[in-house]
């Protein structure tokens, strides 16, 4: 067990590689009810969502999710997040309703600046304490849940979402967003529902295997995923860290939308990419990236060893002339520089 955005959770169960190699090939249940979410509810939703995140979610039907990011007014990211497009049965006429899902060690942070920039006719409501969040990946999570539920899998596409019952808990909410790259489910719940749900995946005949937070990582960097705090964060621009397909800036007014659009127009120069080191040692956030000079080219935010790969990989923020897949770098550790070349994410 680790604490972690001030909660107490699972680091391992039994070991990184194993817990990571049952995600990619067979399945693996996550518990990942540390993350915040809140409910935007009233008739300017749509309209404080849109100039709250960078995405467009104008383009949302019901039953839709979506990446975006909150941007400042200085172009940097407040936090990266999901939008889901609710349905409005508990809607007065005209209203709209969303639930926007934020990382934990962002949660009061997040709160406090989307009221800051709610000038709109809408609603604010923190559901975090007691919402519980299951994360059901890899290829046989939809054969695992299926018996679970009467709600019917395979009609929820990538960045769907579809509402009803699960393991017996009511009004529970199923999405396939997925931050492993293998595919597989989210299951929202009220906490004593999730625990519910939890014990009946767990005690089925067939079972997956339960992941902490370690293999979370080596997944999530294995497909180019960033985390905030280390790949992303106040200071670093969407169009830096490979975000501009979430950065609509034709959609209209947002937030940060006008420095956005001339970092855009002047182009970046550092940029967020991924490598691969030609050694045993694992990169670690803060180390140094060097040319064949020595000299200081950017900065390690993500790194671990791969367990698909077997090799040491990476992210970090290298100045655009760098960031070419093939390019040759170096890491520094301590008087030691570690071979590396740069290669194009997600990894595998």
């Amino acid at each position: 067990m680790t604490d972690f955005a001030g909660f107490h959770m699972p680091l391992l169960y039994s070991t990184v590689r194993e817990e990571h190699l049952a995600v990619r090939n067979k399945s693996g249940l996550f518990d990942v009810s540390h993350m915040g979410e809140f409910i935007i509810r009233g008739k300017g939703a749509t309209e404080l969502v849109q100039y709250l995140t960078s995405n467009d979610v104008s383009k949302l039907e019901i039953g839709d999710a979506q990446y975006a990011c909150l941007p400042n007014e200085t172009g940097g990211i407040v936090d990266d997040l999901l939008v889901y497009r609710l349905d409005e049965d508990q809607c007065s006429e005209g209203e709209q309703a969303y639930m926007l899902v934020v990382n934990a060690s962002n949660i009061d942070k997040d709160l406090d600046w989307i009221n800051q920039h709610n000038h709109f006719e809408t609603r604010v409501i923190n559901i975090s304490s007691f919402t519980g969040l299951l994360a059901l990946q890899g290829p046989e999570a939809s054969t695992l849940l299926q018996p679970h539920t009467p709600v019917s899998l395979a009609e929820i596409p990538y960045y769907k979402f579809k509402k009803g019952t699960v393991a017996g808990v009511e009004n529970v909410l199923i999405s396939a967003t997925g931050y492993t790259g293998s595919g597989g489910f989210e299951i929202y719940a009220e906490n004593e529902g999730i625990v519910k749900i939890w014990d009946a995946i767990m005690t089925a005949d067939q079972v997956p295997v339960p992941i902490g937070l370690g293999a979370r990582d080596t997944l999530r960097l294995e497909k180019g995923y960033c985390l905030y705090g280390n790949d992303i964060d106040d200071t670093t621009s969407p169009w830096e860290a490979g975000l501009g397909w979430i950065t609509k800036l034709k959609k209209g007014n947002f937030i940060g939308r006008e420095v956005l659009q001339k970092q855009k127009e002047a182009g970046i120069v550092r940029k967020l990419v991924g490598f691969v080191v030609k050694d045993r040692r694992v990169p670690r956030k803060g180390y140094r990236i060097v040319n064949e000079m020595d000299e200081e080219i950017g900065m390690v935010t993500s790194g671990t060893y791969s367990p698909s790969l077997e090799v040491p990989i990476g992210m970090g923020y290298v100045g655009a002339d760098y960031s070419k897949p093939a390019t040759e770098i170096r890491i520094a550790v301590g008087q030691k520089r570690l071979a590396g070349v740069i290669k194009k994410i997600p990894f595998c």
